[in-house]
């Protein structure tokens, strides 16, 4: 589903002459297409059968989600690098390209919302201190996927415990 709506953004950006768009959405294809190539050398590596082979590579939509997460979170990082770095522009042109990614994410959790799961998942579990923060995080970002930023979430985790 993400895929295709991606390639469909993709085109109609073309035709529009929307350099950015189209830019950032091309990126994304790749990032996408060498996921798969991974994936597939993994399998093929695990023995599946190579008529199988095209199908188990292809990325799920929660793994789709992840790789746009992780170009979100490359985008942030080099904004910031560039605005401390004195380089404004090169940060506005991450922070544009950012807002493209974003739009792609589904809509970002509150800090509330995000305390209450790590509230439910601190009562669930019942961790015995600090050495149980990596099973706490895991829990909540299965909760979460992708509409919350894992620092955020590993600093409340942190608060919690």
């Amino acid at each position: 589903m993400f895929k295709e709506k991606l390639a469909e953004d993709l085109t109609a950006a073309l035709r529009t002459g929307d350099a950015s768009r189209r830019l950032v959405l091309g990126m994304l294809a790749s990032v996408i297409k060498n996921r798969e190539l991974e994936k597939r050398s993994r399998l093929a590596k695990q023995g599946v059968p190579e008529t199988d082979l095209q199908a188990a590579s292809e990325l799920t939509d929660d793994e789709i989600l992840e790789a746009i997460a992780s170009e979100v979170k490359k985008r942030k990082e080099s904004a910031a690098s560039f605005s401390s770095g004195g380089r404004p522009e090169m940060a506005q042109k991450e922070e544009e390209e950012l807002a493209i990614l974003m739009h792609y994410l589904p809509e970002q959790m509150s800090e509330d919302q995000i305390r209450k799961v790590v509230q439910d998942v601190v009562a669930q579990i019942k961790p015995q201190g600090i050495q149980d923060m990596g099973k706490v995080i895991a829990q909540v970002m299965a909760r979460v996927k992708g509409r919350a930023d894992g620092k955020l979430v590993s600093q409340m985790v942190r608060e919690a415990l």
